[in-house]
């Protein structure tokens, strides 16, 4: 099992080498890094940049370690310079696209919030992914458990998934199966491996 309990197999589509830990492993599990046209570092998140990238573990660790052994000049073969805090923006970004993701979700109508559209879709076996705050109750998220075979999300806020959702605030959520839900906790994933160095207390499950 990967990190968050996601499978590792080779079905995951192409892998890449992280320059921080020496590991070959899904593209999906790494950050892809570009250098920009003043050498700078510039995350990718979207993994659409042009140019040469380089590819770190999806963790506060790896990228920190990066830093620290100026690991991202000799992959990228040239000096470079680095934002302040290059953990921080990466997990900004992959914040952001992960909000957009489940907006689209919802708006396509693969996902709803709230209590008790979750528990419907549930109850149908509609759901395949269940999407929990991290700092909600957990008496009231006890009610609601991960579908059979599914996954769980637990990385965002009642505020950033709110975001997703037009609302405030949002403590549950759900996703039915489909081209989106694997982007969703793919993403999910990488935050969650991001956010495990600051105390994030969410977990992401595949």
């Amino acid at each position: 099992m990967g990190r968050a309990g996601a499978s590792k197999n080779h079905d995951d589509g192409p892998e890449r080498k992280c320059i921080a830990t020496g590991e070959t492993q899904p593209k999906q599990g790494l950050i892809r890094f570009v250098m920009g046209p003043e050498s700078q570092v510039v995350p990718d998140v979207f993994g659409k940049l042009p140019g040469r990238g380089v590819y770190v573990t999806a963790s506060r660790e790896a990228l920190d370690l990066a830093v620290k052994k100026k690991l991202f000049a000799r992959g990228f073969k040239a000096p470079v310079t680095l934002p302040d805090s290059l953990a921080d923006e990466v997990e900004r970004q992959t914040l952001r696209r992960l909000v957009d993701l489940l907006s689209l979700a919802r708006k396509s109508g693969q996902a709803v919030g709230g209590y008790e559209k979750v528990k419907d879709w549930l109850g149908k076996e509609h759901a395949t992914v269940l999407i929990q705050a991290s700092d909600g109750s957990g008496r009231g998220k006890s009610k609601l458990s991960t579908p059979h075979r599914g996954s769980f999300i637990g990385c965002l806020t009642a505020d950033e998934l709110g975001m997703a959702f037009g609302r405030q605030t949002m403590i549950h959520a759900a996703l039915a199966s489909g081209g989106l839900s694997k982007r969703v906790v793919d993403e999910a994933q990488r935050l969650q491996g991001l956010r495990e160095m600051v105390g994030g207390s969410g977990r992401t499950e595949g």
